[in-house]
């Protein structure tokens, strides 16, 4: 009874995990400093700090000890100007929100199965392992896109903008932003949350679903 109970509370925890890893992931989507451009004081690019993200780019003009964002410029599929780590990373981020959303949705239809008692173990499909390989899939979507950037960053790659964005095609110096910090983080819960719920597996024991659902529902009551 406590293994069933312990397994009950390694799902809940799952499913927490992978929900705060799907909206940091969401989070991180729509962060623009994924790459920081420090730009020095010249004549033709004032000095200036650039956020580069995944889907714009916004240049922050410094006067004095203010410093306020002058020019924001949105991308997309369609720029083909923009280097391959941005577009594949893109597409990554796509995917792994995605492949999240439908795993928090497997693991609702598995909760919920559990707490009317009709969830059986079954060799061909079990909604919590099909979970955690989404949460997998999701997390190294997520941590391709992380290692990609910043390699791209400590190789000091450039970006061909648009002539109307008036930018170099590197900086003085770039560094990661806290855009991939969240990334990162991201892809830690989503792949921790998969591998909670692969653990469903190793964690049943052989026994009657009502003696299963007995557990869960004790569980849920305390």
């Amino acid at each position: 009874m406590l293994l069933l109970i312990s397994n009950a509370n390694c799902q809940m925890t799952g499913f927490a995990v992978a929900t705060v890893g799907w909206i940091l992931t969401i989070t991180s989507m729509g962060l623009v400093e994924w790459r920081l451009w420090y730009m020095d004081n010249t004549s033709i690019f004032p000095s200036s700090l650039v956020c580069v993200g995944l889907w714009k780019v916004c240049i922050y003009h410094r006067v004095g000890d203010y410093s306020g964002a002058t020019f924001c410029y949105q991308y997309g599929y369609r720029d083909t100007y923009l280097p391959l780590d941005i577009r594949i990373s893109q597409n990554l981020q796509l995917v792994a929100s995605v492949l999240g959303l439908l795993g928090r949705a497997s693991v609702i239809f598995a909760l919920r199965n559990v707490y009317v008692g009709i969830l059986q173990k079954s060799a061909t499909f079990n909604p919590f392992v099909a979970s955690g390989i989404l949460n997998l899939a999701s997390g190294i979507c997520i941590s391709i896109a992380v290692v990609w950037n910043h390699h791209s960053v400590m190789n000091g790659e450039g970006i061909i903008f648009l002539p109307s964005v008036s930018l170099p095609l590197k900086p003085s110096t770039q560094e990661i932003g806290s855009a991939l910090l969240v990334a990162c983080l991201a892809a830690f819960m989503m792949v921790l949350s998969g591998l909670l719920f692969l653990s469903y597996t190793s964690l049943s024991i052989e026994c009657t679903p009502t003696i299963r659902m007995h557990a869960y529902l004790n569980f849920f009551h305390l």
